[in-house]
C-alpha cells in the first residue's frame, strides 16, 4: 500500500488558506458585533492554543477566540518564562529606529566628545525630567537630542514655545530645568512642538522623561545615573 505524500508547497498553501479563513471569521464577527471597535490592523495567533491577538490603533492589543465570541483586554503572561508577552509585543510594535527620529524637531546638548548618543522627550514642567537632567550632568561624552514634549498642560506649552524660540535653546532649557530660571518670552514657528506630540502619541510615549537609544530601545522614567551609563555602553546601532 502506497503512502500518499503531499508536496510541502501544497501543505503550506493549505495551512496559509486556513489561517486566512480563520482571520476573516474573526474580523467579520468582531466588526458586526462591535461596530464601535476601530478597524482591525492585524489578527495573529498567540502561543496559547485557540487564542488570537487582535491589534488596533497600531499598537493596542486585545485577544479573542477563534470565532470572535469573546474579546479580552489585559496582559498575556508566560508563567513559565515569567514574561509579560503583551508588554513585550507592545515594545516591539512601538520600537523606534533611532535613524527615524525627526531630529530637526529637537535641539542638541553635547557633553565631552559627544560620541555616545541618545534622545530625550521632556516636558518643562515635569519634576522627574528636572531630576533626570541633573543626573545627565554626571554623564560625559554624550550627545542628547532633546524633544520638547509639552503634555502636562497649557503652561508646559508656553514654556516649550519660549525655549524652542530662544536664540540658545539648550541654554534656555537647562537654565529652567536646573536653576528654575524662567525662559524669556520669544516667538517663532513652533509647529515642531505639535509634531513632537503627534510623534509621541503614535509611538505611545505616555509620560516623561522618555529616552531612546541608538539600538532602538527606549527607557521610560527618571532612572539613575548607573542605568543611563549602562544603557549608553550597551546600545549599539
Amino acid at each position: 500500500m502506497k503512502t500518499l505524500r503531499l508536496p510541502l508547497l501544497v501543505i503550506l498553501s493549505a495551512l496559509c488558506m486556513g489561517a486566512l479563513a480563520q482571520e476573516a471569521v474573526i474580523r467579520k464577527n468582531l466588526a458586526e458585533r462591535l461596530p464601535s471597535l476601530p478597524p482591525i490592523d492585524e489578527v495573529r495567533k498567540t502561543p496559547v492554543e485557540g487564542l488570537y491577538e487582535v491589534r488596533i490603533n497600531q499598537s493596542d492589543i486585545f485577544y479573542t477566540d477563534a470565532q470572535g465570541n469573546h474579546l479580552i483586554q489585559g496582559a498575556l503572561i508566560d508563567t513559565r518564562a515569567r514574561v509579560n508577552l503583551t508588554e513585550q509585543r507592545i515594545e516591539q510594535l512601538t520600537a523606534v529606529d533611532f535613524r527615524d527620529l525627526p531630529l530637526k524637531d529637537a535641539f542638541t546638548i553635547v557633553r565631552g566628545n559627544g560620541k555616545r548618543k541618545m534622545a530625550l522627550f521632556s516636558d518643562p514642567n515635569c519634576g522627574f525630567c528636572k531630576r533626570f537632567e541633573r543626573d545627565l550632568l554626571k554623564i560625559d561624552d554624550v550627545t542628547v537630542h532633546v524633544f520638547l514634549y509639552p503634555i502636562l498642560g497649557a503652561d508646559s506649552v508656553t514654556k516649550s514655545r519660549h525655549i524652542w524660540c530662544a536664540k540658545d535653546k539648550d541654554k534656555a532649557y537647562l537654565d529652567w530645568m536646573l536653576n528654575n530660571v524662567t525662559p524669556p518670552s520669544a516667538s517663532c514657528d513652533t509647529t515642531a512642538l505639535e509634531r513632537n506630540v503627534a510623534f509621541g502619541r503614535k509611538h505611545r510615549i505616555d509620560g516623561t522623561p522618555a529616552s531612546f537609544f541608538v539600538d532602538g530601545t527606549r527607557m521610560p522614567g527618571a532612572v539613575g545615573v548607573e542605568q543611563i551609563a549602562r544603557k549608553l555602553a550597551e546600545a549599539k546601532p
